[in-house]
């Protein structure tokens, strides 16, 4: 069979051939997160789905981003352990990395996960999967090389990629990113990486873990979005793993020469120049909006993605809607899935939900982890002023990370007079001890919901208890408590 410029086969008997017509009830462009969940969501509701996917399914995250990283992060989580495990009493060496075998690792993670977004399960559940690059032909009609859909409902779930700085001088050297930095032939002897995003930090403590020499070039803070002090202890831990960060410089100039790329980064004082083996480029994303014929559809677009209300529902067109990174409302596997669900329940069952019902989680995988959900400390007090309030329970204060020597890092919970509105976390298993919060401000459940239950001794998720009980310490200990309960000592 043939094959057309991005590797996908030709449909026999389609060149030349005017593509074939039909109808459905939903078409949707992007086999990624939240592409696959309204196909699937619209399928299991009956109705007649479309799905034209030109890449790889499972889209970026099961096939170059959240799931290939995390098994790396694994794999160096290995090596980091064997170089601790003296000071627990057990003695071993410096570990070595075989590459070859870290990138097996990675490849059957991927390959474990992805029969549950192949083409065979959703055409199990009644999708029809064109594997074709599709576009608008009209404002309710989208084509690829061999079939031409009409539908009332079109979402575009296309995602995003790589966003690439115009560096002088980076068009010229064969960087590196996300798509290509799992599968790189050898492992990097110094991995220059541009950017502090959780990308940049994930991939710089992996590599340095592995046996890498890395430097990270930042032109703002490291990990800018998350809670500044939760950011530092994250990146001081990195510093002390043998990560060189370079925050707040600007990457000026690359170059390679005699087999090395180069860097010049200019800060405060002065422009450095840094030379490696590898350039990595994690400097954001930008949403894949190019080759779709927006204009043919009547879909307005800028360069934070489609165009959409906060229903996602597009703001030129009414049969367009847009989920995931090319929404323009974050860039998150988990709210790529939220926005698939808004859509179910919006355009099917007329419920109203919309994109922002619900507090966003974010977690960078570094470790420790750092954690967020609804607002930082910052945000907050730029919003509320000083009705802002702040409790915390620190790790080296919770039993459980005492035990296993991993203390660093805090539960923050930020209220505005006394409701939730944000927490922060830093820390060992951040990630999931978030969602407690998370859980409780989606229901809009009160503080007090974080102190009235029992948590199991020893476990780190307790930070949360003990961060919401911190805030009712005077009321429960304070003066007028211990005057009530003198006063109630001579009832008997």
């Amino acid at each position: 069979m043939k094959e057309d410029i991005a590797g996908i086969p030709a449909v026999p008997g389609s060149a030349g051939q005017p593509p074939e017509k039909r109808k459905a009830d939903l078409v949707v462009i992007g086999a990624g997160s939240g592409g696959l969940s309204a196909a699937a969501g619209a399928a299991m509701l009956g109705l007649d789905v479309v799905l034209f996917e030109k890449g790889e399914m499972g889209g970026d995250c099961l096939n170059s981003g959240c799931v290939p990283s995390k098994a790396l992060l694994s794999a160096a989580k290995y090596a980091a352990a064997a170089r601790e495990s003296s000071a627990y009493g057990v003695m071993s060496g410096e570990p070595v990395t075989d590459w070859e075998a870290v990138k097996a690792h990675i490849r059957k993670t991927i390959d474990t996960i992805a029969p549950v977004d192949s083409r065979e399960r959703f055409e199990g559940l009644g999708v029809t999967v064109i594997r074709e690059h599709a576009h608008f032909t009209n404002p309710n009609t989208v084509a690829s090389a061999s079939v031409a859909v009409s539908a009332k409902r079109i979402v575009i779930a296309t995602g995003s990629r790589a966003a690439i700085p115009p560096v002088p001088g980076l068009a010229d050297v064969n960087y590196l990113t996300n798509e290509t930095i799992f599968t790189v032939p050898s492992l990097p002897s110094h991995l220059i990486i541009l950017g502090g995003g959780p990308i940049g930090m994930e991939m710089a403590q992996a590599f340095r873990r592995l046996g890498s020499e890395v430097t990270v070039i930042e032109m703002d803070r490291v990990l800018a979005r998350a809670d500044q002090a939760h950011a530092e202890i994250a990146s001081e831990a990195l510093r002390k793993e043998g990560v060189s960060i370079l925050d707040r410089h600007r990457a000026v100039k690359v170059w390679k020469d005699a087999g090395k790329v180069s860097v010049d980064a200019e800060g405060e004082d002065g422009t450095k120049t840094i030379s490696g083996t590898h350039l990595l480029v994690a400097t954001g994303r930008k949403p894949v909006t190019d080759g779709l014929a927006l204009e043919a559809g009547d879909v307005d677009f800028d360069q934070h993605g489609i165009r959409v209300s906060d229903k996602l529902r597009s703001i030129s067109n009414k049969h367009v809607w847009a989920v995931g990174d090319v929404a323009g409302k974050g860039q998150f596997t988990h709210l790529a899935g939220w926005h698939a669900s808004v859509l179910v329940r919006r355009a099917f069952f007329k419920q109203g939900s919309t994109s922002s019902s619900l507090p966003l989680p974010a977690v960078t995988y570094t470790a420790p982890e750092v954690a967020q959900v609804g607002l930082t400390e910052h945000e907050a007090r730029e919003r509320f002023g000083d009705k802002v309030q702040v409790t915390r329970f620190a790790f080296d204060e919770n039993d459980r990370a005492i035990a296993e020597g991993k203390t660093e890092g805090e539960c923050k919970l930020i209220l505005k007079k006394g409701k939730l509105v944000g927490a922060s976390i830093v820390g060992e298993g951040a990630g999931d001890i978030i969602q407690l919060v998370g859980y409780a401000m989606s229901n809009k459940m009160k503080l007090t919901s974080l102190t009235n239950f029992i948590s199991p001794y020893p476990t780190r998720t307790e930070v949360v208890k003990r961060a919401a009980s911190a805030h009712f310490s005077d009321a429960v200990f304070g003066k007028p408590a211990r005057l009530l309960v003198s006063l109630l000592q001579r009832i008997l």
